[in-house]
């Protein structure tokens, strides 16, 4: 029998809470990352008011400096940690696939120069659409419809760029280049990215709208993942038949391998906070795990470099965690955390490789307080533990110490 009858992790996209040990060997627009701190540089720069992570414990992970604006509880209701990622990267993927307890050791691949013109040439082909080669590097979502987006209008030429991940990203007006249209040129850049020398963690489709000046990307974003290279956690839950619910790009990100009921993409922050209650008060979930990915405070704030707007976006996920706590069952179990860090204030607008925190919270608690620093794939091992299932590739579990 489950300790835990239900169990809701919440991944607070690059919500990272200071450098790694090894962040040194990591770099952002040439600097390394040895003095980022996400939350730590917020809170000291723009000030950090969220009073509900507070409660959960915050305030109390270990951290050479405390938090400036977020005090330690000396009675917290939650447990708390930090933890560390073994794999090599820091990028969306492979922070998820370690939480479900994998270890990526081979990095995907980048293209800090951009892409080569074999991969061009071929989408070009397939689609009979050019590809504007001014935009083939890394970019800036925004920026880069701003730079390109009145030439497409006019020639409907394709805006392939990268970024600092292992992404390739295809921008496109949806009055001059339909979705759909999109998405298969899409799953052509798919097909041909699937091994070396170009072995991309995602194709990302970006569609816009609007006039020249006046761009604004849509919520008809498609996220084209590759499958995990070895079973996660996720699919052990399913392969035992235990309800495993997504949502937000967690299908995309695993390819919807281990998942069995998927709640879909989410518009914002608080539709995809509207998505996981709705999901937590169905009267179909008696059982099983929900995964949701939180992606406004990386993509908006986070690589926009904008930690006024990154802590309001904080704000606004802290005033609806009462509403969270409130859809939790007795027996249900609650996990916070991040997948790596994104440091607003930090040089370039790559993530940064930080520590993520951890809150776990259950209305069942009877202690509560610090649990030991660990890492990344503790929490798929700590799930695998509850649930009577096997781990997967690493991680140790902690669910003696959640009481």
């Amino acid at each position: 029998m489950s300790k835990f009858n239900r169990i809701h992790l919440i991944v607070l996209d690059s919500v990272g809470i200071g450098a790694a040990p090894d962040a040194n060997n990591f770099v952002n627009a040439g600097v390394p990352d040895g003095a980022s701190d996400t939350l730590g540089h917020i809170s000291k720069t723009v000030g950090l008011n969220v009073p509900n992570m507070a409660k959960l414990g915050l305030g109390n992970i270990p951290r050479e400096q405390p938090l400036k604006t977020v005090p330690a509880e000396s009675n917290p209701t939650g447990y708390a940690t930090k933890l560390e990622e073994v794999s090599l990267g820091k990028d969306t993927m492979t922070g998820h696939w370690e939480i479900m307890g994998l270890n990526i050791t081979e990095p995907f691949d980048t293209f800090w120069n951009g892409f080569p013109e074999e991969i061009l040439t071929q989408i070009e082909e397939f689609s009979g659409r050019k590809v504007i080669r001014e935009a083939n590097k890394p970019y800036s979502g925004t920026a880069v419809i701003d730079d390109f987006g009145p030439r497409q209008m006019e020639t409907g030429e394709l805006i392939i760029y990268t970024s600092a991940d292992p992404v390739l990203q295809i921008a496109a007006h949806e009055d001059i280049i339909p979705v759909e249209e999109l998405y298969r040129i899409c799953e052509f850049a798919r097909s041909i990215t699937l091994e070396r020398p170009a072995l991309l963690g995602r194709i990302i489709a970006r569609p816009y709208v609007g006039e020249p000046g006046n761009f604004t990307r849509t919520s008809n974003r498609r996220d084209l993942a590759i499958s995990p290279f070895a079973p996660t956690v996720l699919d052990k839950l399913n392969e035992a038949g235990i309800d495993t619910y997504s949502v937000g790009k967690i299908s995309d990100i695993f390819n919807g391998e281990g998942i069995n009921h998927d709640m879909g993409h989410n518009k914002s922050n608080n539709h995809g906070v509207d998505n996981l209650i709705k999901a937590m008060t169905s009267e179909d979930f008696k059982h099983g795990f929900s995964f949701t990915n939180l992606v406004d405070f990386d993509a908006l704030y986070g690589h926009r470099r904008n930690p006024q707007g990154y802590r309001d976006c904080l704000h606004e996920f802290d005033e609806r965690l009462p509403e969270i706590i409130a859809a939790m069952k007795e027996d249900d179990l609650l996990m916070i955390t991040a997948d790596h860090g994104n440091d607003p204030t930090y040089a370039g607008t790559d993530h940064t490789r930080e520590y993520i925190p951890f809150l776990a919270y259950s209305p069942s608690f009877k202690c509560s307080g610090l649990i030991p620093v660990g890492h990344f794939a503790d929490i798929s091992a700590t799930i695998a533990d509850n649930f009577g299932v096997e781990k997967a590739m690493i991680g140790e579990s902690f669910l003696d110490k959640l009481v």
